[in-house]
């Protein structure tokens, strides 16, 4: 299943650009990549625009958010990794208080169209 997720950087530039060397190929912390695949998540990608970014995530059928964030919450390596990320990001405008990352919804599909 494929889904896309929406976040705001802070308007920092010298701040983004810190964000995007954390997350250059070779600087994620082996245990996050290794939580992210072990939660069933099959591919991970982001993008940014100016401040915003998007995530596309394929995730598999064993793929549970509530056990990942659980599982998170329990890993001492993920949690510094989130405190760490906690300084560049915040949640879009319109957010549900609390989260991060704010699921999107697929209003439209060129494979859905005559």
């Amino acid at each position: 299943m494929q889904q896309v997720l929406l976040l705001d950087l802070k308007d920092d530039p010298a701040g983004i650009a810190e964000y995007e060397r954390w997350h250059a190929a070779g600087n994620v912390p082996a245990a996050v990549t290794a939580s992210i695949r072990r939660a069933g998540i099959r591919d991970m990608r982001i993008f940014r625009a100016g401040t915003r970014l998007v995530m596309l995530m394929e995730t598999g059928p064993d793929y549970d958010p509530a056990a990942k964030a659980a599982s998170d919450a329990a890993d001492p390596d993920v949690v510094a990794w989130e405190r760490l990320m906690d300084r560049f990001q915040q949640a879009i405008p319109g957010a549900i208080p609390g989260t991060k990352w704010t699921e999107t919804t697929q209003i439209y599909a060129l494979s859905e169209q005559d």
